[in-house]
């Protein structure tokens, strides 16, 4: 059994396979389609604090003011070490994500790796300068198969595995087509392909490549299965791409199946989901993790919300009024949510908008 998921998480991810090849490979699974949970069968561990580290984001922002639990990356380089505020000091922002969460629950320490960003060198240096240790990892999860969420996996999978240790990495098996975009002068452009499992054990990691959800570390994490699309307005992105290899044509590919949200129960708040690029919609991902954890409000968001481009810019007015009937209670936008989506949350939502996410920030619950 792979380390970083408890026997009864094991168990129930292994009979959702239908006996399909989980670990080292491209198994597929029996169905792609989610059953609807039994809300008495993933029973998520409430924790006693969650702290966030922002490793990669699009953004850098030490000044702008931001509330008392979240902690600028300036403060967070001199906690670590730094004598002096400089650029060899400082985090890098480039285009991608990628959080370390560390959760406490009682004397239970747990800290997974949530995407890794595009490029290893930069992943290294920014948690270097934070202090962020990758070698004491239990598990790497990821949201998508995007190269600006899994370009520096390899490099983070290798410094996670060390001294002959290996670390679970969760995938699920559509995240491995080629994927490309139209541009707006409508030439297609193909994206940096994303490691394969292959690769990522090689680099040390045990590869668990399955659709199905799970709950992970001492049940203290949730990673979701397929992401249901409900609503009437979230249509995916109509610029995005696949093929299954490179003599195949193009095809399009707006939904993005293969996207997968992570959430956390913090105890006497409610859950905080982590969607990386709501390439689902995030007011659907919302909806699926109400659904999931009916009797555990949830309490915020933290990701990209990609409300960017032409087409995706129309349909922030719906999401801003879907969002005001979750009633959450802090919108933490990053990465790809765009800065016109942003002003339209700040005026909806005021204070309960924490923003913007930037590198080398600290988010304590």
């Amino acid at each position: 059994m792979p380390r970083g998921i408890t026997r009864r998480s094991f168990h129930k991810l292994a009979l959702g396979l239908a006996g399909a090849p989980a670990i080292n490979g491209l198994g597929a699974a029996a169905s792609r389609t989610r059953r609807d949970p039994d809300p008495h069968s993933i029973a998520l561990r409430a924790v006693d604090g969650l702290v966030v580290d922002v490793l990669i984001d699009n953004l850098s922002d030490s000044y702008s003011s931001k509330p008392h639990h979240v902690s600028p990356e300036f403060n967070n380089v001199v906690a670590a070490g730094a004598k002096e505020i400089s650029g060899a000091a400082l985090c890098c922002a480039e285009l991608g994500l990628s959080v370390m969460l560390t959760v406490k629950a009682g004397a239970v320490r747990h800290k997974l790796l949530f995407d890794a960003g595009p490029e290893g060198s930069v992943l290294l240096r920014n948690s270097r300068n934070l202090g962020v240790r990758l070698d004491d990892v239990e598990t790497v999860a990821i949201s998508h198969g995007h190269w600006d969420h899994m370009g520096a996996l390899p490099d983070a999978v290798r410094e996670i595995a060390h001294d002959n240790k290996r670390v679970p990495c969760h995938v699920n098996p559509g995240m491995f087509l080629e994927r490309g975009a139209r541009l707006t002068t409508g030439q297609v452009v193909p994206f940096q392909k994303v490691p394969s499992p292959e690769a990522l054990t090689a680099a040390g990691a045990d590869v668990v490549n399955a659709f199905g959800e799970r709950l992970l570390l001492d049940d203290c994490y949730y990673l979701s299965g397929e992401i249901p699309r409900v609503t009437s307005f979230e249509k995916g992105r109509p610029d995005h791409l696949s093929r299954k290899g490179p003599d195949k044509a193009w095809e399009p590919d707006p939904l993005l199946m293969d996207e997968r949200y992570l959430a956390v129960n913090v105890r006497d708040k409610g859950l905080i989901v982590f969607s990386a690029c709501s390439h689902a919609g995030v007011v659907n991902v919302l909806l699926d993790a109400r659904k999931v954890f009916p009797d555990t409000p949830v309490y915020g968001v933290f990701g990209g919300l990609h409300l960017v481009g032409a087409t995706m810019e129309r349909i922030i007015p719906d999401t801003v009024t879907n969002l005001q009937k979750l009633a959450l209670k802090q919108i933490m936008p990053a990465h790809c949510s765009g800065w016109r989506a942003l002003h339209a949350l700040l005026s909806a939502f005021g204070e309960s908008v924490i923003t913007p996410s930037s590198v080398g920030s600290r988010y304590s619950f």
